[in-house]
């Protein structure tokens, strides 16, 4: 009799790829239904017994035993109750798995775990046997883990054991007329693996057998030591109890996904390469599989081995081990592979953090880098600290002083280091680079902590997104390429790594990202980077409605958060114009602002231009909307920044629309360099007078340049030292004053609604009407009237103080001086000038004011004030002291 030893024991055992690892093969048992062991292979006598039966019988009558002892003592009715709820908790330890053949036999097998052990039963009805003798039913079974096509050898004593196929032959017992039974047990320890086997019908005159597989031509698999696990939600997941982890992951086109765990995060090799069964461990197109989380792993991986559309060879060797796009904790290989991690994301306390919930019309932006805005000496911040979220943390006194309420943060998801953050790999982790200790874990809490620390000074956190494209490498690329990019649909997408957005399974991993950085960051909104993209359908065509953006519109997780849409695309480093779909509920960096303030102010351009993004860029936003979803900029990180816009306009600069005041690059001119502060104080004056939300640029507070470099590479960590300088002093108080006159008049500057026309009168510099579409035409003012009180009740606006003045703004963009006529005023009422930008620092703003004096040879007591070459002004009415 052919017998299994007790301490079976298998040599090192090849896997996929060259890995290699020693595993002791289980040992198992062949059992019959009297409880009766015998090892080997010969026939077994069984007795039927449904163990699951059994239990369930054995449950209730614990149950039924529980009511009966009511009157016992407490000690003895605990006791029962604690029995049955083992035996219960034994029920949900068994698994069952149910296949049919093709000539109808049904195959039901069941895998308990009994304590350390796993017991396999096997039951095969609907299937008779021939009148013959020697007729009987065989199971042909054999294990394997990393790879199908090749089980395991396993070392018998007196075994028959085919050395060629590692397979082993065991009858079935018959337990009835059409239905067979047989039972297997296997040691615990050496779990995961699977069972693989099918069924040979041997008889007298067919002693070779005839074969019975699946009803899809397919061996039976049955996963031991883990389970089928279950297709949502995607990702990695706890099972119940937290005592398994579930994996979830899509790939359509893929024949064979293996799992690959590792339990070193020194080496490259996993551990564990389990080949998931299309059968058991699929459901649509999704894999699953669940795992005790008692084993020691610490990573996993996924290994797409084949693709079933592909049409070229696949070189098995080359393909990659592929991160989980939804794993929330990844950490590096020594290879610097990212891998996801079996940790789960360490507990925050955010005590009573709040979002500052700041209407849309009130916000003041300040776009940062993470790394660049600490990470230069002279930050003075520990150096674990600067560069990170820590450091943006340390330095809210500095937002604070600039009167912002919001900073915007350039994506920081997990991206390429060659590419750099508009590249992403990842959409469920920071990068680590801004964590204390440049890991995940560290980026993670430290985000965490400076959210938090911004909401308690009441600033928001907006984040730059990309999801339309990814880096080349490392990211989705290797899944399922033709249901992630555009592959084979749009060629003049596929090459750049564009993300197909709105197919199905794309925009699913879109929407979960965004509800993750909500609820587990708090964060207050997204600036989807090259939004006109989330706009192309699954084959690249354009689409009025795209089933992304709308979905993310109307998600709850969604509701709360500040949704902007920003058509700047990365890969062709220019802005694009499209008619994007809102809802009213998706504000817009606005593009034509920046080019039109930028014309104006080098002497290009109309009036009507100006004008228009003065009030709210009413040709966007009349559709619904309103002047508060205009996100108005006039540098960002891409481009020249501000000073640069002032000092350098090369022929190689002319998509930059800039004007270098006279002189390229730096200079020594003082005439030059004074037009250069002017224009640099004009683009403020405009930009923060307008209405709309102002998005100030990191470093243009202080003066940072690039040297005319418009590429985003070239820009430089925030210095500083420069805030100490005479022009960061000077430009930082401008920006705080302007901020405080925006909050003072929201009446005007921070409006939900647009201002109604007769409210606003244009004059030329002589009072007559401007010549709007006259491009020589360079000087425009407008007096903006206040509200009545009904109106003013009837607006968004919140009253916090009276707000009867009127206003005055002028705009000189020519090289000479220009003599304005300020509107006629009723008596008692006078003019006080707040900002002329062509004075000198500190006179050229004033909170108080300078009232203007009517000169006594002025007829018809008109007030008139010169305004210099390049300068803007802003006046506004008081009244006269009696």
């Amino acid at each position: 009799m052919a017998a299994w030893s007790p301490s079976v024991g298998i040599g090192s055992c090849c896997l996929n790829k060259g890995i290699t690892r020693t595993w002791k093969f289980p040992s198992a048992r062949f059992f019959t239904g009297k409880n009766k062991i015998k090892l080997g292979s010969e026939t077994l006598i069984f007795t039927r017994k449904r163990f699951m039966g059994d239990l369930v019988t054995s449950a209730l009558q614990s149950y039924q035993l529980s009511k009966i002892c009511a009157s016992k003592t407490s000690i003895e009715l605990r006791e029962a109750l604690s029995t049955r709820k083992a035996q219960v908790d034994d029920l949900k330890k068994v698994t069952s798995y149910s296949f049919r053949t093709k000539s109808g036999a049904l195959v039901k097998v069941k895998v308990e775990k009994k304590r350390e052990k796993y017991s396999i039963m096997v039951y095969v009805s609907s299937l008779e046997l021939s009148g013959d003798d020697k007729s009987r039913l065989v199971m042909v079974w054999g294990v394997y883990r990393s790879d199908s096509s090749c089980f395991l050898p396993l070392d018998f004593e007196n075994s028959s054991q085919d050395s060629q196929t590692h397979t082993t032959e065991t009858p079935f017992v018959n337990s009835s007329l059409s239905e067979f039974m047989l039972g297997l047990e296997f040691d615990g320890k050496e779990s995961p693996f699977y069972l693989s086997f099918h069924l040979k019908l041997v008889s007298g005159r067919d002693p070779d057998g005839q074969e019975m597989l699946t009803h899809r031509d397919t061996d039976f698999c049955i996963p031991v030591g883990f389970t089928a696990g279950h297709p949502l939600p995607s990702g990695l997941s706890s099972g119940p109890d937290d005592e398994s982890w579930n994996f979830a992951f899509f790939s359509r086109n893929s024949t064979n996904v293996v799992l690959c765990l590792y339990d070193d995060i020194t080496t490259d090799k996993p551990a564990l390469e389990l080949d998931l069964d299309p059968y058991v461990n699929r459901t649509g197109d999704v894999w699953h599989a669940s795992v005790d989380n008692t084993w020691d792993f610490v990573r996993y991986g996924y290994h797409c081995k084949e693709t079933a559309h592909s049409e070229e060879d696949v070189d098995v060797e080359a393909e990659p081990i592929v991160l989980d796009p939804y794993a929330t904790v990844i950490g590096k290989s020594v290879s610097q592979k990212f891998l996801g991690s079996l940790f789960k994301n360490p507990s925050f306390d955010w005590g009573e953090d709040l979002s500052p919930n700041i209407p849309l019309e009130k916000l003041i932006v300040y776009r940062l880098n993470v790394k660049g805005f600490t990470q230069h000496k002279s930050s003075k911040l520990p150096s674990n600290v600067a560069g990170t979220f820590f450091g943006v943390a340390e330095k809210v006194s500095h937002l604070k002083t600039l009167g912002t309420n919001a900073v915007l943060l350039e994506p920081i998801f997990s991206f390429s280091e060659q590419k750099g953050p508009y590249f992403p790999f990842h959409f469920f982790s920071p990068m680590d680079i801004y964590g204390p200790s440049n890991s995940l874990e560290s980026a993670v809490n430290s985000m965490k902590e400076m959210v938090k620390k911004l909401h308690s000074q009441g600033i928001e956190v907006l984040l730059e997104v990309v999801f339309t494209h990814t880096a080349d490498s490392g990211a989705l690329r290797g899944i399922d390429d033709s249901c992630y990019y555009y592959k084979g649909r749009a060629n003049d997408l596929d090459y750049k790594s564009y993300l197909n957005c709105n197919y199905p399974v794309v925009q699913q991993l879109i929407l979960e990202s965004l509800r993750y950085w909500v609820t587990e960051f708090h964060v207050d909104g997204f600036c989807f980077i090259n939004a006109s993209s989330l706009l192309r359908g699954v084959h690249g065509e354009q689409l009025s409605r795209p089933p992304l953006v709308e979905a993310i519109t109307f998600d709850p997780l969604l509701a709360e958060t500040k949704l902007i849409a920003d058509c700047w695309d990365p890969l062709e480093m220019m802005p694009k114009e499209v008619r994007f779909p809102h809802w009213k509920r998706w504000a817009e960096v606005n593009t034509r602002y920046c080019r039109n303030v930028r014309n104006f102010l080098r002497g290009r351009g109309v009036l009507s231009d100006l004008a228009t993004r003065i009030c709210g860029s009413g040709d966007i936003f009349t559709d619904g909307r309103g002047p508060a979803f205009s996100f108005n900029y006039i540098s960002r990180n891409s481009g020249l920044s501000l000073v640069d816009l002032v000092s350098f306009s090369g022929p190689e600069l002319a998509s930059e629309l800039s004007w270098n005041c006279g002189e390229e690059g730096a200079t020594n001119k003082s005439a030059v360099l004074q037009r250069r502060l002017k224009q640099i104080r004009n683009f403020l004056f405009i930009q923060y007078i307008s209405l709309g939300v102002p998005v100030l640029n990191m470093g243009d507070e202080c003066g940072i340049s690039t040297k005319g470099s418009p590429l985003l590479e070239s820009r430089k960590p925030f210095d500083w030292n420069l805030l100490a300088s005479a022009f960061g002093t000077q430009i930082t108080q401008f920006i705080s004053f302007m901020t405080s006159v925006r909050a003072r008049r929201s009446d005007v500057f921070q409006r939900r609604n647009f201002l109604k026309p007769e409210n606003i009168v244009w004059y030329a510099n002589d009072q007559t009407t401007p010549k709007w579409e006259d491009p020589t035409s360079k000087f425009l003012a407008l007096e903006i009237k206040s509200e009545s009180e009904e109106e003013e009740s009837a607006s968004l606006v919140e009253l916090t103080e009276p707000k009867s003045n009127d206003l005055f703004i002028g705009f000189n963009a020519s090289d000479h001086p220009e003599s304005v006529i300020l509107p006629s005023l009723p008596d008692g009422s006078k003019w006080r000038r707040l900002v002329d930008t062509a004075l000198p620092f500190p006179g050229f703003f004033s909170v108080e004011g300078e009232t203007v004096v009517v000169a006594e040879e002025q007829l018809q007591q008109l007030v008139v004030y010169e305004m210099k070459p390049y300068s803007c002004t802003l006046f506004e009415t008081i009244n006269a002291t009696p």
